[in-house]
């Protein structure tokens, strides 16, 4: 099967999410992050913006990794 070809896919796939997840993220009180579902008097990060930075998070750990399997596969 070939192996290499299917996560270099997965990493081209990987890098378009992420780009856009990083895009999501544009500044303080713009962006997805900043939709407002909290009232702005409380404080703090709003939740969408929470869940985004974790999805970025857990994206970004995918991405290194499926790169060091692409390293040793070639």
């Amino acid at each position: 099967m070939p192996w290499l070809q299917i996560f270099a896919v997965i990493q081209v796939l990987l890098s378009a999410f992420l780009i856009t997840l990083v895009l999501m993220h544009s500044g303080r009180e713009a962006g997805m992050g900043g939709l407002g579902f909290t009232p702005h008097s409380q404080g703090g990060t709003h939740i969408v913006e929470q869940n985004l930075t974790r999805l970025t998070v857990v994206v970004a750990t995918v991405f290194g990794a499926n790169t060091v399997l692409l390293f040793h596969l070639l």
